[in-house]
């Protein structure tokens, strides 16, 4: 009887197409599933799985790893969450193709648009590339816990072509355009899975400029588009303008993507998010959507699938972080000392007596501070375990007003919880009127995909590398009315995912399927609280959220992770596009 190399026995299998769940054994073999079923005969190992569940691994198309990838072979902390694919190069930024000497630029673009440290960029990249597939050739060389694929980005590729007349946003000459046509036709055949752009006016680099393409004419974009699919096509992704409330300039972007889907047939995706100046706008774009797939094309907006802002700790943005004793502390102490002092009432009262130094504007979020402390009506307590749909009454102001303080004493007290560990949450979008029920209804949407969880990215504001775990556990699992079932959580994140950026290779549990998998005890899978870090390049700090409940992670046919804890394998490669 022929032996596999490892066999997953008695599991009940969630396949990722959206089938009802079924018991199988699994055999495994060369990094392929190779048998379904049951008495699949001897393998060098086997896994027990009687009582678990067992799913496809997640794919994850929204990441920032771009910069990560150079040094780091496990990605996390998407690798921890049960992704064992991810795609960079999102919201037109990235370290390709990049003029000799202009590496600093696109660093302190990559810091601006997304907040990763500059300093972990200059000290982790090793750079050695100037053309997209150069990039791509060193990012093949690696090993890592996990796939990674790229898009090509707006942003570095004008820079490239137009030089500063690109990065300030200038108009694109003809003969521009036709440059980075073929810059992206190149890339594409290089294997990258699609080009992406930013036009949000929230995406500016460390010098405040908005990222380059912000304002490109549907001129630069529809050669952009003609590059994609003069290579054979790929995704065309965008981060559209009027995410920040204008619903009229959102409507008019999607108008805009849907010229191009019906024109190019392209996939073309799109972040859309719910924001409370117009809560409905989200609605009217996916009218627009149902229509142009109609006429035959394939739009595919992209959605947060839990509130999308940032979190509030002593260890990154705080209102308090302009008070002169706070920053004196900082200066002096960190971790437990720092915390010790914080809960000194004399310090408490000294820094809740004091006023904010005047914010440097030439230092970006400098004036976060001073933001926070006008939005503690909107400012959650999260609770541990950490609770990302919390009710009203749980936000500062609410339960200061309960206790009978001020929201910034009460700011201050919730900063002080777990030991100073805890975080407060600020939702800008998909949380209009405290509730989830709209990304629901996103969810739910046949042309929707999830993402936008911004892993790599953010580091110091966020944590939603872990939304995969939350797609799991809050939709399928704990929410009690509008949820999911486990079959369509598992489908929306595995096959829907996978197959939007034309990975026909992965995303289900078949035979012939690459041998992507997770193992999971779906009762004790469970978000741990998230923490901050000082692991990046430079001593740089991120906020980290770990998960339990995994029992194991397959990637390639190897186990990467038993339990939450990686085992060193290094099965992961970088995904070349098939187009």
């Amino acid at each position: 009887m022929h032996i596999h190399d490892l066999i997953i026995r008695g599991g009940t299998v969630v396949d990722g197409t959206g089938a009802p769940r079924f018991l199988a054994d699994i055999a495994i073999g060369n990094g392929r599933i190779t048998a379904i079923g049951n008495d699949l005969g001897d393998a060098t190992e086997v896994l027990e799985a009687t009582g678990l569940i067992v799913t496809p691994g997640f794919v994850d198309i929204h990441t920032h790893y771009d910069g990560q990838a150079t040094w780091d072979s496990l990605l996390e902390p998407s690798s921890g969450h049960g992704v064992t694919t991810v795609v960079a190069g999102n919201c037109g930024v990235g370290f390709a193709p990049v003029r000799p000497g202009k590496e600093e630029w696109l660093v302190q673009l990559m810091e601006g648009v997304e907040d990763i440290p500059g300093t972990a960029l200059h000290e982790g990249i090793s750079w050695g590339w100037e053309s997209f597939p150069e990039y791509l050739d060193l990012l093949d060389s690696r090993r890592y816990a996990i796939d990674i694929a790229a898009y090509i980005g707006h942003g570095p590729l004008r820079a490239y072509v137009m030089g500063d007349r690109g990065a300030r946003n200038e108009p694109a000459t003809n003969d521009d355009i036709a440059g980075m046509k073929k810059l992206v036709t190149e890339a594409i055949m290089a294997g990258a899975v699609g080009f992406s752009s930013s036009r949000t006016l929230n995406h500016k680099a460390r010098d405040g400029e908005p990222v380059p393409g912000t304002f490109a004419a549907e001129d630069e974009l529809n050669g952009l588009a003609d590059g994609v699919v003069d290579a054979g096509g790929g995704l065309f992704e965008v981060a559209p303008q009027g995410l920040e409330f204008e619903a009229e300039v959102f409507l008019g972007e999607v108008d805009l993507l849907s010229r191009i889907a019906l024109r190019t047939k392209l996939a073309v995706t799109f972040a859309m998010l719910q924001n409370e100046r117009n809560p409905d706008s989200w609605r009217i774009a996916l009218a627009k959507v149902d229509e142009t797939n109609a006429a035959g094309a394939n739009m595919r907006p992209q959605i947060a699938a839990r509130p999308f802002g940032m979190m509030i700790g002593w260890a990154n943005n705080n209102p308090f972080t302009k008070r002169p004793t706070l920053i004196s502390l900082v200066s002096r102490f960190s971790g437990e000392q720092l915390f010790a002092e914080l809960r000194k009432p004399a310090v408490r009262a000294t820094i809740l007596s004091e006023a904010d130094l005047a914010a440097d504007p030439s230092i970006q979020f400098d004036g976060l501070a001073s933001f926070l402390q006008t939005m503690l009506d909107k400012v959650y307590a999260m609770g541990d375990p950490p609770n990302y749909e919390p009710s009203p009454e749980n936000t500062v102001a609410e339960l200061a007003a309960a206790r009978g303080v001020s929201p910034m004493e009460m700011a201050y007290d919730l900063l002080n919880e777990s030991n100073g560990t805890a975080f407060l949450m600020l939702p800008f979008f998909n949380y209009v009127g405290g509730t989830q029920d709209a990304i629901y209804e996103m969810l739910q949407h046949p042309a929707t995909v999830s993402g936008l969880s911004d892993g790599g990215a953010h580091c110091r504001m966020i944590c939603d590398a872990s939304i995969p775990t939350y797609v799991i556990t809050h939709w399928a699992r704990d929410r009690k009315s509008l949820k999911l079932t486990l079959e369509q959580a598992v489908k929306m994140q595995t096959y829907d995912t996978a197959e939007v950026v034309g990975f026909h290779d992965r995303g289900t549990i078949e035979v012939g399927k690459r041998a992507d998998i997770n193992v999971i005890d779906i009762e004790e899978l469970e978000l741990e609280y998230p923490r901050a870090v000082d692991d990046l390049p430079a001593g740089g700090r991120r906020l980290m959220q770990a998960a339990r409940g995994y029992v194991a992670t397959i990637v390639n046919g190897e186990v990467t992770r038993r339990n939450g804890i990686d085992t060193g394998a290094r099965p992961g490669r970088l995904v070349r596009s098939t187009h």
